[in-house]
Formats: C-alpha cells, structure tokens, sequence
C-alpha cells in the first residue's frame, strides 16, 4: 500500500512530541512491504526533521500543501537524506496578499518561493522559520510563490473561516489551521493532486492507498482516498467536516492512533 501521513495532529502533538507508539509502527509497516510516506502543509525546512525521527526516506514527500513535491536521491536520515524539488505548483500572490492586507493589516504574513525559501514580515510563533528572511510587506509579492500563510496572533480558526466566507477568496485554494492560521495554495492544488501524482508516479492501484490526517487542509485527500476505494482514515480528534469525509476513524493522536491503525495492517 501507499500510505500518506500528516504530521501535525497525526504524527505529532501539538507540543512537536511524537505520537506514542508512531515511530515502532511505521517500521512495522515498512517491513510488511508498504509505502510510507509525509504529505504535509510545513514546507521540506520543518519536514525534513520529521522524517529524520521517524526513519524515513520515502521515494516521495509531499510539502506545502501539495504544492510541492519533493524526491529522495540518495542517502538515508543516518547519512543526512538528499531530496531534490521534483514538482512545484506556484502562483502570483500580489491579488490575493493585498485582500487580505485589507481586511487583515496586522497579521503577520510568509511566503514560500519556488525554490524552497521562505520569506516573512513579522516573527510567528510555533513556525520554523529557520533560513526564512524577513522583508517588507511589500516584497512578498515581487514573484510568484508556492503558498501564502497568514497568522493572526489575536485571532482564532473561526475568525478565518469566517472572514474567508465573507471576501470570497478567489483563483486560489486555501484551508485554515487548528489556531489562528490561513494557509494559501494556487488555484486548485491541495494535497491530494500532489498525492495522484504519487500514485501515478509509484504505479500503484487506487484502492491501494491510505491516507491519514486530522485537518481542514486533509479533506482534499481524505475525499479522494475515500472516493478512489482507498482508505481514509481521520484522527478522532479532528473536527466534524474532517471526519464527514472519512471512511474510517481512528483514535486521537494523543492516544497513538496511527499506531493502532498501522499495526491492524
């Protein structure tokens, strides 16, 4: 099988600790021969040290949201693991940055270029902006990027969803985080068009994938599992129209729940 995990809310808590058991049960499900790989809203700075802990070198990782697509050339985690940019998906921010400026004129904003780097206005609390830059406002939009993130440190998710619902965000996708965060992809890319590149890429039959994930920005992928007669399988503590799109539900990531799943493999 081709098996996609989140990480935060999936694989890790809030805290950045691992899920108990996680680590033991991806082995498990690598030495029966399955697939196991990330597909990740972080960019590949604050994924790569996910895989690293969980002894991964997968043939592909999924970043961005899907917007990027990243493969291993050689090397392990052991020897420091090289991943080259396979496929990127970007879009001209400038619209779509000044909308939200309007409505948002104290969030704290970040990009992601082409080419991995990272580019910020104000520091973000619980981001990893390591070799992220910081600039003026006005330099995000000076080149087309892989995603936009806005952070509203006063805000909360139902804020977002409702500011999202009230300016009609268009000629891009978009989710909201668990806190305050909105997390901006080109038009049409999330992470289960990244994830059927995968598929296509590994040759593996749709009924053959599992994914697992826990947010707002996994429906894209639990849907398409679901609706391919994969398996999709939500964190129990993820939010009603995460868990709507499932065809499976796991226990919460406090309580291992992609341990337990992966083990009943």
């Amino acid at each position: 099988m081709l098996i996609a995990l989140d990480v935060d809310g999936t694989v890790l808590l809030e805290d950045e600790s691992l899920s108990p058991g996680v680590v033991d049960a991806v082995a498990h499900a690598r030495r029966a021969g399955h697939e196991v790989m990330l597909a990740t809203g972080r960019s590949w700075e604050g994924t790569r040290g996910v895989l690293r802990v969980l002894g991964l070198t997968p043939e592909y990782v999924v970043c961005s949201n899907g917007a990027v697509i990243l493969r291993w050339v050689g090397g392990d985690f052991a020897d420091e693991a090289r991943y080259e940019r396979h496929h990127v998906e970007t879009f001209d921010p400038a619209q779509v940055l000044e909308l939200l400026r309007t409505h948002l004129p104290d969030a704290h904003y970040l990009v992601e270029l082409a080419d991995g780097r990272r580019l910020y206005t104000e520091p973000m609390e619980d981001w990893n902006l390591v070799q992220a830059t910081r600039v003026p406002f006005e330099e995000l939009s000076a080149q087309p990027v892989c995603r936009v993130v806005v952070v509203a440190p006063e805000g909360t998710d139902d804020d977002f969803l409702a500011l999202v619902s009230r300016i009609g965000l268009s000629e891009v996708s978009y989710s909201v985080g668990w806190s305050a965060w909105l997390d901006i992809a080109p038009q049409g890319v999330d992470k289960s068009t990244a994830l059927e590149r995968v598929r296509e890429w590994l040759g593996i039959p749709p009924d053959r994938v599992m994914v697992m994930g826990d947010g707002r920005n996994d429906i894209g992928m639990l849907r398409w599992a679901r609706e391919s007669g994969g398996r999709a399988v939500a964190m129990g503590q993820g939010p009603a129209e995460v868990l709507s799109e499932a065809n499976e539900v796991a226990g919460s990531v406090y309580d291992g729940g992609v341990a337990q799943t992966l083990y009943r493999l």
